[in-house]
């Protein structure tokens, strides 16, 4: 038997340190090891990217999850998982992303902001709690948790490998992979 997938969009949402990077790649590792068509579009690596030049200001941010959503749109609807952990702090821009993808699936990771400011090796929690970083997401700039999203994944109360698992199961549920070979 082989692993089959249709395409989608596994969109992780959450503040800087939650997890979303370390889940994604986890699932990643699972994806490519079943072969699947897939690609990451992280957060960081969009920003140097495809959304070079931009700031941290409302419109800025909005505009690069707009552009993540359009590559997730045309690889999703060619066949291909787009895997996407950003922030994505604005509720209405991740529900317009939302809207225009067919099979489209919000990832909350949650975690408490003492809990990120203790995990937080660069200090950025605390600088900007000091006031030292302007438009930091959770602290200075807001963040808008998802109100329904499809997945809910607490990394300061569920190890790694249980967040993983939750996100896989919930795609082996709705059809978008195959249960064979996918553990």
């Amino acid at each position: 038997m082989s692993f089959e997938h249709v395409g989608f969009t596994l969109w992780l949402t959450g503040m800087s340190g939650a997890g979303k990077s370390t889940i994604s790649e986890r699932l990643m590792e699972r994806f490519r090891q079943n072969h699947a068509k897939v690609e990451l579009l992280d957060g960081d690596v969009v920003r140097t990217n495809l959304s070079q030049g931009l700031g941290f200001s409302r419109e800025d941010r909005d505009t690069n999850v707009r552009r993540i959503g359009f590559v997730c749109d045309l690889l999703s609807r060619n066949g291909v998982i787009a895997v996407v952990a950003a922030i994505s702090p604005y509720r209405s821009t991740r529900d317009e992303v939302r809207s225009k993808i067919e099979r489209f699936a919000e990832v909350f990771v949650e975690c408490p902001v003492e809990v990120l400011a203790q995990r937080d090796v660069k200090g950025w929690y605390k600088k900007a709690a000091a006031g030292e970083v302007a438009n930091f997401t959770g602290i200075s700039d807001p963040y808008e948790p998802p109100e329904r999203p499809d997945i809910h994944v607490r990394t300061d109360r569920e190890t790694l490998d249980e967040s993983v698992e939750k996100v896989w199961r919930y795609l082996v549920d709705r059809g978008w992979i195959s249960a064979e070979l996918a553990s």
